[in-house]
Order: structure tokens, then sequence, then C-alpha cells
């Protein structure tokens, strides 16, 4: 079906699961920059882990990329902004390693606290060296965690089962969850003016590179010990050097560099400071959720479906709640642009509208439905262009083409337990989901009509009055046409009335055209792949 071309180490298993989707999987280890820009030429997705970068001129040679995954959290060796702008979703696994990465850690904590590696490096070596490597305890101690996310939060739970006091520095979460974690929220100076241990979870941006420099060091509480199993970079490595070696810091403990493979740094020469080559994520079972979780995402990115791990989807992330109206929102975005005629050609075709307004009603009023409104604008492009649509290009495609979305939450759901209307001009549709959890059309242009969404619909606008039932199935019968469903609906208003009949077929032009030249018949319309 699709060319995925995984260019570092990925679980068999993630790459078994791949195949059995039908893709062609093809295992290229080691490329250079200018060999991965040839073997991606053809590739619908690239999948990869933390050696490979992805620049631009590596997005620009995957013509067909739908979809870049990489088997793990960190993305700073991947182009986002140029994967965004040319329509590429960026998927990851951020929840693979969390478990891995939080107890490597504790790991290092304990190891620095205690002078285990030196200790071990000494015995070996012939030496018994008991009272050199005296270390501190962790209980009692203050910790400070920066950056209270996925791993953050598992580390702050297993410091306080060692009786360390929590301090911690999150500008993105509220003190309530902060309190659920044990945590007093704090700024980033009063963090390392307190702390005795301080431990970095934050991703590497613009804005965390370079965070903890010479001046924050300075400032920070005698004889704090440092822990980072985050990303390289985020601390300054050669003030953290010279703050260990004027003792303003008393060590530390890193797993990450800010250029790796690093096998040279003066770090490495100050016996207070442990380091390990990138292992927060090199666990068996962490390789395995990474490796399954990457496979999944890939799979459902380049079947169309909605992709939970998108890290360039312009919407947070889905609740639960909210996640089952996606089919709903998509299949009223086609219906809205099918019925509208936009992006056909002949009778009935239109332009898309300067704005197009998406309201939800009832119990989903009260979520983040940016990413229903989201799937709206997927499923319109789906009818009315013929290049590829994906949750991450559909935003690009409205501002090409000036369309703006205009959310409107709240309001009376007009007798239904949640609503979702799509409307714009003269056409409106609204449709919702009933218990057997299957999308359905209640409205479409004012007439109150219930019908599920089929292969092949056709539409007819007619004047409220008797025999025009018997007229439309009439010419639908001449033309041979197995009616599978005939829905019926009235505007409340009174004065014209609806009829949706559903096939086992595409409906034929001619058809059509006579439906809308019977008298009666204000309009026709074929509806395919709604």
């Amino acid at each position: 079906m699709a060319k995925v071309l995984v260019t570092e180490e990925i679980a068999e298993p993630g790459l078994d699961r791949l195949r059995r989707a039908g893709h062609t999987v093809e295992v290229a280890l080691g490329l250079t920059p200018e060999q991965l820009e040839i073997a991606v030429a053809d590739a619908a997705a690239l999948v990869i882990r933390s050696a490979t970068q992805v620049s631009a001129a590596v997005l620009a040679a995957g013509r067909n990329l739908v979809v870049v995954g990489r088997a793990g959290i960190g993305l700073d060796n991947v182009d986002v902004a140029e994967a965004t702008r040319r329509g590429v979703m960026v998927v990851n696994a951020p929840q693979s390693n969390i478990i891995s990465a939080a107890e490597h850690t504790m790991a290092l904590l304990l190891a620095q606290a205690r002078n285990v590696p030196q200790a071990h490096a000494a015995l070996v070596a012939g030496r018994w060296e008991r009272s050199k490597w005296e270390g501190v305890e962790l209980f009692g101690k203050v910790l400070g965690v920066v950056g209270l996310g996925r791993v953050g939060a598992l580390v702050a739970q297993r410091a306080a089962a060692f009786g360390m006091r929590l301090v911690a520095y999150d500008p993105y979460i509220s003190v309530e969850r902060a309190r659920q974690l044990g945590a007093e929220l704090a700024s980033l100076d009063e963090v390392m003016s307190e702390a005795d241990f301080l431990t970095i979870h934050l991703p590497k941006t613009p804005e965390t590179a370079g965070l903890i420099d010479a001046d924050r060091l300075a400032r920070a509480k005698p004889g704090l010990r440092i822990v980072n199993t985050a990303r390289g970079g985020i601390i300054d490595e050669k003030a953290l050097a010279a703050a260990i070696e004027a003792g303003t810091v008393a060590g530390a403990a890193l797993d990450v560099f800010s250029s790796e493979p690093c096998v040279d740094s003066p770090l490495f020469e100050l016996p207070s400071v442990v380091a390990t080559p990138h292992l927060g994520a090199s666990t068996r079972e962490a390789q395995d959720k990474a490796g399954l979780t990457i496979a999944e995402q890939v799979e459902l990115a380049l079947a169309g479906d909605f992709v939970p791990f998108a890290v360039n989807i312009a919407a947070a992330e889905v609740p639960e709640t909210v996640r089952p109206w996606l089919p709903l929102a998509e299949k009223l975005g086609r219906l809205w642009a099918s019925l509208g005629g936009i992006g056909s050609s002949g009778p009935g075709s239109a332009e898309l509208p300067s704005v197009l307004d998406v309201e939800f009603a009832g119990d989903l009023a009260h979520h983040d439905t940016r990413i229903l409104a989201l799937a709206v604008q997927k499923g319109l492009f789906a009818v009315s262009t013929d290049e590829p649509v994906s949750f991450v290009n559909a935003p690009q495609m409205a501002d090409e083409r000036g369309l703006s979305i205009r959310s409107v939450s709240g309001g009376a759901p007009a007798g239904y337990r949640n609503l979702i209307t799509v409307r714009s001009g003269a056409h409106a549709v609204a449709g919702t989901t009933f218990d057997d959890g299957l999308p359905r059309v209640v409205m479409v242009d004012g007439h109150d009509i219930e019908l599920p969404f089929a292969r092949w619909m056709l539409m007819v606008h007619n004047d409220d009055r008797i025999g025009m039932v018997a007229a439309a199935t009439g010419l639908v019968a001449e033309a041979g046409l197995n009616i599978v469903d005939l829905k019926l609906g009235r505007r409340a208003s009174g004065g014209t009335a609806m009829m949706v009949f559903s096939f086992e077929q595409a409906v034929p032009a001619e058809v059509v055209t006579a439906l809308a030249a019977t008298p009666g018949i204000i309009d026709a319309r074929a509806l395919a792949d709604v």
C-alpha cells in the first residue's frame, strides 16, 4: 500500500504491524544525509529515532511523505515547522519511555548522592576508598523538579516516597495539579535557590536551550546537585563544569549532552560527575512500546485517520469524551461541501465561502472542540480538492483559500444530548451520535430529517405537497435503482420538504437531471463518499 522507510533500529513487533497492514517496510540504517534524501524520495512514511536528522532538505526530497514517526519523545532532530508547512504529519510516542526515563532519573539521583560509579571504579581498580566516597541521604532534602509533565510527575511521585520535599517549576500546569503531586510551584530562580537536588524534564526548544546558565548556577543553593535525563543543551555544560570546579555546585548526573555522541567533555574529568550515554529510554520494555506505538500512529496517518500523538495538529490532546465525535464532524464537512457543490464542476457548483460556522451544543460545548472543527475542514477539503488532506494541512488549505472557520459553543441542542451544526450561506447540516455510536444527520437546510450516512445518496428538495414522493420514487424505479433506504423530512415552518435516498450504486446524472426538471422539485443532488 505504501512504502515506510525506517532509518534506525525499531522493535520488530512494530515493523511487523506495519507489514501486516499491507505496507512495504524498507529498513536502511546508517544513511548519510545525501543517501537519506535519495531513499526518502518515494516513501510515504519515515520512521526514525534520535539520530536521523529530518531537515528541510530531507522533507523537500520526500515528495510523497505523509508522516514522519519518531519512536520516542524528543523531536529536536525534526524540522517540525517545515513539515507542517509541507503538510507532513509529525508523530511521536510520548508515553513509551516515560517509566524508563523516570526510573533512570532516580538511578542517577541515587548514584550521584552515594557516588556509586566512582566507588565501583575504585574498588575494581584495587582501591578500598570507603571514606573518600561518603555520600548524602535523599531523605529530608528538597528536590527541585523543572518540568512536571509525564516524566517529571513520575519522578515527583518516586522522590516523595524517599521522603523528599518537592518544589517545582512549570509555567504550564496549575497550582492544583502540582498540589496533587505533592509539589509546591515556584519560579525557576526560587527553585534553584531552595533545591538540594535539581532534576530537569523539559523539551529542548529555543526557549529552554541554555536555560540553566552561568547566572542561574551562581544563584543556586550552595551544594546543589543536578540531574538531567531530558535533553542536552538545556544546561550550559561549560558553565556547569566551572560551577562544580568552583564548589558552587556539588555534582551532577547527566544522561544527555548538547552534542551526541559525546565522548569528550570537561565534565568527565570531574570526580563528582556521573554520566551515562543517553540511556533514559534504553530498556527492552520502552523500546517495544515505542516501536508498537509509532507503528500504530504511522498506520493511522497513512489511512487518513485521526492520529492521537500527532504533534503538529492545531489542537490540544483530544479528550476521550470528544474523540468519538470525530467521524461525525468529518462527515458533516463532506456533506456540507457536497450539498453546496463546493469544488465541483457543472450545474450547482459553488465557491468556498469566506466564513464557515461550526456550532457545538450540549455536553460537547463544555470541552475543547478544536479537533472537531479541524475534522470538519478535513472532510470539506476531501470533497472539494484532489490533494491529499490531513489534519495537518487542512488549516493551511483553509488559509490559502481564504476560508475562516468560526467555532461557536453553547446553546440548546434542539432535543439532542449533543449536536454539531455546520452552516454558511444557504446551506446548513447538523448531526449527532446516538447510543449505537453511529453518526446521523438530523437536519439539512432547515429540514428535520434523521438519516444515517451512506455510500451513495440522493437528496431531493421539494414542495411539501401530495404526490412528490411518488414522482421521485417513480423516476428512481424507471432508472433501475434499488432503494436501500428512504428518509423524509419537513421544514418546521412548512412549505418545503426533503427526501433522502440511499442506494447500493452511484446515481446516474440523467436521473438527477430528470428529477430536477420535475414540477414541484426545487433541487436534486447526488452525493457520493459522504
